[in-house]
């Protein structure tokens, strides 16, 4: 499976566009008229300024402060990059704050302090304190980390976290547990190698010293060797309260017997001969990045024994922080906490060791393509797990209450844990499970409209991405062009430009071309046209012959018009079974839409394929589907012979005995609304419909285009459904990013095929 790359430039861009940054602020309150205005700001907001004045704990109540996290660096230690200063740190914490709202819905802003004085960044941090629920603070150089850290920590009554420290410990401690359980050692008997005394690797060393491992059992050591006691150069007193009193003075002599080695340092540090002298069943936990101390390949080749864990994505057990710091914040966050401790960070380790004990969820599996079970090359969960949500808040919570650091209580945590789940959204889950099953599947792609530029950067970002070969159809010289003028000279190397010219099967695909459409009034000549320079043709025909796996058109084209000239080589007409599905997100929600591509008005036989190929596309995205035959009547009422079909739709699949629920025909709102659907309870919808059936394809058309203009909704499609071969028709309007979504799509539906 080809590992996905990106460019300098592909790196900028994906930073400047739509817009520049990450994040945005939206309101969560209606700001349309004057009233609204009024109780926003100026003269209604003076009540809760003084009811929060009387009781300042309601802040909490009546402010967005208990679901808002401060990302704060002053960018002494970007990354791996060093010094960079504060405004160059701002992409990392811009990244960090939108990776606590993709995986906790925390709220979160990053502030970078443009100053190297501890005293004035405490000062500055303490001063905005009433603002936020929680501090994290990040890539701040060793030792002002431990000294900013812990002055705000005592005088500062919300949770302060550095995650450079704490987040590496929690994740590191958690996969510790596991890889210990499953080599039946215990953590206070097990002797530990640490190489790296920075912030990451002290913090590692104390919270496992809190789990139970023994002072003088911890060895840990920096560029001059062992920290043993008396010793003097290069010492701190962070170093001091870890030195051990050992006659060993060498990593290599720290080795020899050792249980577990915890890597915090840089490529290279641990040599095979130090891994073969370590004791049974050992640990090796090799988290410099971007390469590990040694790596799995190297340390299995001399004990197939070992237990490996790194800080990369492309091994097994990754050390990642963001297992551990969004859904620390959200346990902290839900009970108005004053501070994170020892006791709620060990709750995180041990939450995340057991939820990888468990069976892995099938969406997960499906999404990284292989079955993950407990063992030594799952030792943590992966980041993508949709139980972390539910499963960790809650520990962390609970670890909270139970220490005295909590001002609210959380009473019904059963409650409280399926409020969690609702949290999330799904959208973003569904487009990973479909990256994951693309990358797997390494379809080859046909882009047939290669002479647009967002075409070619789609097919760019589809090869770079991994998920595997892209064709373009074109005239290598004018992508070439195209490309430099995007400032993407390089990629066109990188593209293989197929045409009529340059094919060795023209004949082939006209003697195919020529066989379908000889009795339909066209001749040779017209063929000679069709297959030599309708790059939609050429490239359907490409697919027919198997010389592509899926194909991506209509960026440059109206969609009927692009129906038209696929149907030339494919059958994918109204009664040959196909049928287009737009799928809509918005705001957390997924709703299917169809058919907005094929049938011109379908009856109501058409209507019941429409719905069951409805029914398979979200399957096909991970969703159980609940059909809805929409119109402006609900049940009967009023009625019209227009809606009547959609009424006789659902009889249809009566008749049919399919296995998903529809209903019909609803309104809209009755359709989507949990609220609307308890004014009918004899319907068979157990909750809001994810797939509508509209009477038309030009309302299908008009919804679509409606909620992607006004609302802003993410559209992937129309998904063409129900043809022999992945073949996906995007519109005239589709943004880079939209084409690669439906490529993606083609490649997932390539992979079943």
């Amino acid at each position: 499976m080809a590992k996905p790359r990106f460019t300098r430039e592909d790196a900028l861009n994906f930073h400047e566009a739509p817009s520049p940054g990450k994040w945005e602020v939206t309101a969560t309150v209606p700001m349309t008229t004057q009233r609204d205005l009024s109780l926003a700001y100026s003269p209604g907001v003076a009540i809760p300024c003084e009811a929060i004045a009387q009781a300042p704990e309601t802040a909490y109540d009546y402010t967005n402060k208990g679901n808002l996290v401060a990302v704060i660096s002053n960018g002494t230690a970007v990354l791996g990059l060093g010094n960079l200063g504060a405004l160059a740190s701002k992409p990392v914490m811009e990244g960090k704050s939108v990776l606590f709202k993709r995986f906790a819905d925390v709220n979160s802003i990053d502030l970078e302090l443009d100053t190297e004085d501890a005293d004035a960044f405490c000062e500055a941090v303490k001063l905005m304190g009433p603002s936020f629920g929680g501090i994290n603070l990040e890539d701040i150089k060793a030792p002002e980390c431990f000294i900013i850290e812990q002055r705000l920590k005592e005088e500062m009554d919300i949770p302060v976290f550095h995650d450079d420290q704490h987040g590496t410990a929690v994740i590191c401690a958690a996969g510790l547990i596991n890889a210990l359980h499953i080599s039946g050692k215990k953590i206070e008997d097990v002797r530990i190698v640490l190489n790296g005394a920075g912030a990451a690797g002290i913090a590692c060393l104390e919270l496992l010293k809190a789990m139970g491992a023994q002072h003088d059992n911890c060895i840990m050591c920096d560029t001059k060797g062992v920290i043993w006691q008396g010793r003097s150069e290069g010492m701190n007193q962070w170093k001091s309260a870890h030195a051990a009193d050992t006659p060993l003075r060498t990593l290599e002599e720290a080795m020899d017997g050792a249980d577990v080695f915890l890597g915090v340092s840089a490529k290279g540090a641990v040599t095979q001969a130090m891994v073969k002298s370590m004791a049974p069943n050992p640990v090796i936990f090799a988290m410099a990045n971007p390469d590990p101390e040694i790596t799995p390949e190297e340390a299995h080749e001399v004990r197939e024994d070992a237990i490996v864990a790194t800080g990369r994505s492309d091994y097994p057990n990754q050390v990642n922080n963001v297992l551990g710091f969004p859904y620390l914040f959200r346990g902290a966050l839900d009970i108005h906490a004053r501070a994170i401790n020892d006791e709620m960070k060990i709750a995180c380790a041990e939450a995340l060791a057991a939820l990888a004990r468990e069976e892995v969820p099938d969406e997960v599996a499906v999404a990284y393509g292989q079955k993950l079970s407990f063992g030594r090359d799952y030792i943590i969960p992966t980041p993508f797990d949709p139980r972390l949500i539910h499963r960790i808040p809650p520990a962390v919570a609970r670890a909270g209450m139970e220490t005295g650091v909590a001002r609210r209580e959380i009473e019904d945590m059963q409650q409280y844990e399926h409020a969690l789940m609702g949290r999330m959204d799904p959208t973003a889950s569904v487009l990973r499970g479909l990256n994951a099953r693309a990358r797997a599947a390494q379809a080859t792609m046909i882009f047939a409209e290669g002479d647009d530029p967002r075409v070619l950067r789609a097919a760019v970002q589809y090869q770079r991405s991994g998920f595997g070969k892209a064709l373009v159809v074109g005239r290598e010289a004018d992508v070439a062009e195209k490309l430099a003028a995007e400032g993407m000279a390089e990629a066109a190397s990188e593209l293989e430009v197929v045409n009529a010219a340059n094919t060795p099967h023209l004949d082939t695909y006209k003697a195919f071309l020529y066989k379908r459409l000889q009795r339909k009034g066209l001749d040779q000549h017209d063929i000679h046209r069709l297959a030599g320079r309708d790059r939609h043709v050429f490239a359907a025909l490409m697919l027919a012959h198997g010389h592509g796996d899926g194909m991506i058109t209509g960026a440059t084209r109206k969609s009927a018009h692009v129906m038209e000239l696929v149907n030339h080589v494919f059958d994918a007409g109204p009664h040959d079974g196909a049928v287009g599905v737009s799928v809509v997100m918005h705001n957390g929600r997924i709703v299917l839409i169809a058919d907005t591509l094929v049938h011109e008005w379908p009856d109501e036989e058409d209507l019941a394929d429409i719905a069951t190929q409805g029914a398979q596309v979200a399957r096909e995205l991970g969703l159980e589907p609940r059909v809805a035959f929409v119109s402006f009547s609900t049940f009967g009422y009023p009625v019209s012979e227009r809606a009547t079909k959609m009424h006789v739709a659902a009889s249809v699949l009566d008749r049919r005995g399919v296995d998903f629920e529809y209903e019909g025909e609803m309104t809209v709102d009755v359709a989507l609304n949990a609220r609307g659907q308890e004014n009918y309870p004899f319907s068979r919808l157990t909750g809001p419909a994810n797939v509508l059936v509209v009477p038309a394809r030009h309302s299908a058309s008009i919804s679509v285009k409606l909620m992607q203009e006004m609302a802003g909704a993410t559209v992937i499609g129309p998904i063409l459904s129900g043809v022999d071969k992945p073949i996906q028709i995007c519109s005239t309007v589709s943004t880079v990013n939209d084409i690669v979504n439906m490529a993606v799509m083609a490649a997932c539906k390539a992979r079943r095929a």
